[in-house]
């Protein structure tokens, strides 16, 4: 037999959940099901086995619209897409596109819509999220979006929530645990970063017995670049694509997003985070083309 079993796969579960899976063990879970407001990510695993990012508030239990890490704005077109207060708009997986496994890393391709109270579609997103394993149980997680919309405008307001929020462990934020909040250029804590701009972001803190942590890239091909970030020592941090000022979403034109995490162990180390973001940025975006039997499609990098 010359078939290779891959080392990292995408494995379908029930409820609408999928595992990216490393040598058979899972490392994180694209969460789907339509009984949720928004699809989301939980958990992923940091060196130690352990969840890095956690669903919901540590002491706001109307923060359950905090689910890990997940897609989300709080004015698009007038709607709020963000808290989760008995409104019936709904960020709803529709279908997927495409599950691929490999050697190295493993992604997936989905579709999805923001459909507001009346069922109409303001937003079309498409979702690329590609997982690779590094060394000693560190990971890479690739966020690439790309948003259209079927309206001939939709302004997307001014707002410090959104398009996406990362919760990380109780034990690993500023107020209730032992964590730090890190900017690009050495700035610590909730009063010297909230607001500002950043090539990348890092929450590092105790995890079970080790410390680790999530450095969060931002991309020079998105229109906010560098970002604006939205953090809180209680745990939360943000690319706040809308922070600073709104955006148009024209008809037959689209916004593409990309992000990068580094699931870490130890405290962030600038120098290594600068090279990270840096060779994040000097990679081609992720493109679905056309494939022979017995694939329909397959996800690549685009050529430079």
């Amino acid at each position: 037999m010359d078939y290779q079993l891959p080392r990292v796969q995408i494995v379908p579960q029930a409820d609408d959940q999928v595992a990216f899976q490393v040598d058979g063990k899972d490392r994180l879970r694209w969460h789907a099901a339509p009984r949720y407001p928004r699809p989301f990510v939980f958990p992923l695993l940091g060196p130690s086995g352990r969840s890095v990012i956690r669903l919901g508030h540590p002491a706001a239990p109307d923060h359950g619209h905090h689910r890990a890490l997940w897609w989300g704005h709080q004015n698009i077109g007038g709607v709020n897409f963000w808290e989760e207060r008995g409104g019936s708009q709904q960020i709803r997986q529709e279908d997927w596109i495409h599950y691929q496994d490999g050697p190295q890393e493993a992604g997936i391709v989905v579709k999805i819509g923001w459909f507001d109270q009346h069922k109409t579609k303001l937003l079309q997103q498409e979702l690329i999220a590609v997982y690779r394993p590094l060394d000693k149980g560190e990971g890479w997680l690739e966020l690439q979006t790309t948003f259209s919309s079927p309206l001939e405008t939709l302004p997307l307001g001014k707002t410090n929530f959104g398009f996406l929020g990362l919760r990380v462990a109780a034990s690993m934020s500023a107020h209730y645990g032992g964590g730090r909040l890190t900017a690009e250029g050495g700035a610590t804590g909730e009063q010297h970063i909230f607001g500002k701009q950043a090539k990348w972001m890092d929450y590092s803190g105790p995890l079970a017995d080790s410390w680790e942590g999530v450095t969060w890239c931002d991309h020079p091909s998105n229109p906010s670049y560098p970002t604006s970030w939205h953090v809180r020592d209680d745990g939360w941090m943000s690319a706040a694509f809308c922070l600073r000022e709104g955006y148009e979403l024209r008809k037959g034109q689209t916004l593409r997003l990309r992000y990068g995490f580094h699931v870490h162990a130890r405290p962030v180390v600038a120098q290594a985070a600068d090279k990270q973001q840096a060779d994040f940025a000097a990679s081609p975006a992720w493109e679905v083309v056309k494939a022979e039997r017995p694939w329909r499609v397959t996800l690549r990098r685009a050529a430079k």
